[in-house]
């Protein structure tokens, strides 16, 4: 008897011409982008703070992270997920429908791959004859194999990249 999960649900969202999608249990709402609190920062993917119902997360600009040219108008809207046990709002142009996708249809990226977030990738999956990018939303804190999630708490605490 299998118990293993054998479907998943999958939120998709827009960054230019290219559809990506989340586990949609990482999501804990979604929000119009509102005015942002920043910070200085060198290089990096946070665009800056939210205060949301009295709590402040950083905004991490999706664009920016995978080396998009920014969007015209700022982003669309707000993701506002967890990662390592806090909230980071994910800045993407558009939502897209949320959709089930039985776990067999799930396969791992081509090795040959290259673009757009490419190495953020943990799956692509065809549903309703349109190609998702599936999103590991923890490698977005993970350049080249190394976890940074304290170097960006540390921007967002104390302001130094």
């Amino acid at each position: 008897m299998e118990t293993g999960i054998q479907e998943l649900q999958l939120a998709g969202f827009l960054l230019g011409d290219n559809l990506f999608a989340v586990d949609i249990m990482r999501i804990k709402e979604i929000v119009i982008p509102q005015k942002l609190a920043g910070f200085p920062l060198q290089n990096s993917s946070l665009d800056g703070m939210i205060n949301l119902r009295g709590q402040v997360i950083p905004v991490m600009n999706l664009r920016a992270r995978f080396g998009m040219p920014p969007r015209p108008g700022g982003p669309g809207k707000l993701m506002i997920v967890s990662v390592a046990g806090r909230q980071v709002a994910l800045a993407v142009d558009d939502l897209d429908e949320v959709v089930t996708v039985p776990v067999r249809d799930l396969t791992p990226p081509p090795d040959m791959i290259e673009g757009v977030g490419a190495e953020f990738l943990v799956a692509v999956c065809l549903c309703n004859e349109r190609l998702y990018l599936v999103l590991d939303i923890d490698s977005l804190f993970t350049p080249s194999g190394r976890h940074y999630q304290g170097q960006i708490q540390e921007e967002v605490l104390h302001g130094d990249a």
